[in-house]
């Protein structure tokens, strides 16, 4: 696949050049990881997809929690959550959920002075394209790992 080649060639995974990918097609943060989730089970769902936009740039582009942290989240919720009155509650979400935010507020929170969109890019949008990337990616791995560690498969339907 030539996009597999490419990846190689620049050092990049391909999953980390399908986030590049959705990122140049002009998507955000929240909305490229719901991306990376519906495509690792197979799914489309622009409807979710234009839902998540709601979380970019700081819930709405206000600046307020990060949208990688919400958007992680949501992909966690992907997995874990309920769809229908049949589904039952799994206890795992919540356990996931803290332990991202547990994550994201050492990692990034102490790092930038906390979890909020414009702190973290000092609300300088030029801090953004430096910054966000590599946390969104960031939180696509760790994403996937709480999966891992909570017995949940990351590809495949639900």
């Amino acid at each position: 696949m030539i996009s597999e080649s490419i990846a190689t060639a620049s050092g990049l995974t391909p999953e980390q050049m399908r986030m590049v990918e959705l990122a140049q097609q002009g998507f955000h943060c929240s909305e490229v990881l719901m991306f990376m989730g519906l495509e690792a089970q197979g799914k489309e769902n622009s409807d979710l997809i234009k839902a998540m936009s709601s979380l970019a740039g700081g819930i709405g582009f206000t600046g307020e929690t990060c949208g990688a942290l919400t958007g992680g989240a949501c992909v966690l919720g992907l997995h874990a959550g309920r769809g229908r009155a049949e589904d039952e509650e799994d206890l795992r979400l919540k356990t996931m959920i803290a332990e991202l935010v547990d994550w994201f507020s050492t990692k990034y929170g102490e790092k930038y002075g906390g979890v909020l969109c414009r702190i973290i890019t000092e609300d300088d949008p030029l801090k953004a394209p430096e910054r966000c990337p590599r946390i969104v990616v960031s939180v696509f791995y760790k994403v996937k790992s709480l999966l891992a560690e909570h017995g949940f498969e990351w590809t495949g339907p639900r």
